[in-house]
């Protein structure tokens, strides 16, 4: 049981900027709803070739992040073959350990695994991810004063373990989601986008 992923992620949330949850810190209201979507540049998963694959979570944190009882829904790029799907959902569920096996056991309810259209671009620091038509959001990063983006390291809690985030904001986050009772349109909430390299 091996894998290793390299690509990177784009992640929203109802929070404000800077959502306090990657500091082990309640959400700023409570719950967090959040969009969360990796794209494997190159990869993979016990032999299984996952370069170009997306996986993206709309889930629903119940309270501090750390506690876990994280409802979520699943989703696939459509293109994705069933031997990709498996691979990919064998990492995500935690039964191929490694770095990722620790998200994993924060997730208690998977409410549906679905494959749908995911658009997932980053353009100069510029984010967008279409999850079917269950979210939308468009992300740009912070910048310092020499125009290098503002980065978060050395965190508690990340879904990108070991790698620093690029903080951003979202120009617009749209989620819906019955099941986990999500229904978010909001502008100027955060947002984080990273590069990662998991490997088990």
């Amino acid at each position: 049981m091996s894998y290793h992923l390299e690509g990177r992620l784009l992640e929203v949330c109802n929070c404000r900027v800077l959502c306090p949850c990657w500091i082990g810190e309640d959400p700023d209201y409570g719950t967090c709803d959040t969009i969360v979507a990796w794209h494997f540049d190159r990869g993979k998963v016990d032999g299984v070739d996952v370069s170009g694959c997306t996986l993206a979570m709309v889930a629903h944190v119940p309270g501090n992040i750390l506690k876990g009882n994280w409802r979520a829904a699943v989703y696939l790029n459509d293109t994705i073959r069933p031997d990709q799907e498996q691979a990919l959902l064998g990492v995500y569920t935690g039964k191929k350990g490694g770095p990722v096996a620790d998200l994993a056991k924060l997730v208690g309810e998977v409410v549906s695994v679905e494959k749908v259209p995911i658009r997932f671009e980053v353009h100069g620091g510029h984010g967008t991810i279409r999850v079917g038509n269950v979210g939308h959001a468009e992300l740009e990063p912070y910048k310092s004063a020499s125009g290098a983006t503002t980065t978060l390291a050395e965190t508690v809690f990340s879904t990108v373990p070991g790698a620093p985030v690029f903080v951003g904001k979202a120009t617009s986050y749209r989620s819906k989601n019955a099941k986990l009772g999500i229904d978010v349109d909001l502008k100027g909430h955060n947002a984080l986008q990273s590069t990662f390299v998991f490997q088990s």
